[in-house]
């Protein structure tokens, strides 16, 4: 790569029209993270543990100056069914999403979905007596 592509990449709004093809090591679970097994040409977290870091105001700009990690907290389904995950920073709060990728580790991505269940605001036996009929 030449200076000029070098250059190139840390303009504003580079990796908007071009794929980040670079592999990089995961700043929360040390894994080594290869961009083509992604199915997608915007790696943006670890296939392992879900994790990215706050980069971009918006996608693909790389102009955020926070640099913080960002946390996966939740999933969502787009219309079409697609799902994406819900990241929250961890230094500044900020909320984004980001569709799934290929490779992305399935019981980790169940496991982010099924959390509120796991842990409802309240006593699981309150539910007794708002549904009639017998347990």
């Amino acid at each position: 790569m030449n200076c000029k592509d070098k250059k190139n990449r840390h303009t504003n709004g580079y990796y908007k029209t071009h794929p980040c093809c670079d592999t990089f090591i995961c700043k929360v679970c040390g894994q080594t993270v290869v961009p083509e097994q992604a199915g997608t040409g915007h790696r943006n977290h670890c296939p392992n543990c879900l994790s990215s870091l706050h980069v971009d105001n918006e996608p693909g700009d790389r102009a955020a100056g926070c640099g913080g990690v960002m946390e996966p907290i939740g999933v969502w389904v787009r219309k079409g069914g697609e799902w994406a995950i819900i990241h929250r920073c961890k230094r500044c709060g900020q909320l984004s999403s980001n569709r799934i990728a290929a490779d992305d580790n399935p019981i980790k991505l169940m496991s982010i979905a099924l959390k509120p269940l796991a842990s409802p605001p309240f006593p699981l036996e309150r539910m007794e007596g708002l549904i009639p009929g017998e347990w």
